[in-house]
């Protein structure tokens, strides 16, 4: 095998090692808009709508603030459809909803 075919067989190996990389990372995200005059504190989330589990929001989603939140791989096996519920600096919270995340450009309005 010459140089210059070595050079490509090289080349589409690499190709296919990060297309299968790409493959294998999804990440699914969405958007939450805080609509109300009250910062939110927590995201919650649930597969059955008893155990919850919470975003990672930082310090909060401040009022008329937007902001995408990913999903972790972990949860890459889980259903789409998942409760959600948002809780506010007032400790007020949300009704439970459920949403499909599995959905293109899911955006959650509180």
């Amino acid at each position: 095998m010459g140089l210059v075919n070595k050079m490509i067989s090289k080349i589409m190996l690499g190709v296919l090692v990060v297309g299968v990389t790409a493959l294998s990372a999804e990440e699914y995200s969405f958007t939450v808009e805080n609509s109300t005059k009250t910062k939110i504190t927590q995201v919650l989330v649930s597969e059955d709508g008893k155990t919850w589990g919470k975003f990672d929001i930082g310090q909060g989603i401040k009022p008329h603030e937007t902001v995408t939140l990913i999903w972790d791989e972990s949860t890459n096996d889980e259903d789409c459809k998942q409760h959600v519920k948002a809780v506010w600096s007032d400790r007020s919270e949300s009704e439970s909803a459920i949403f499909d995340f599995c959905e293109d450009n899911l955006e959650l309005v509180f």
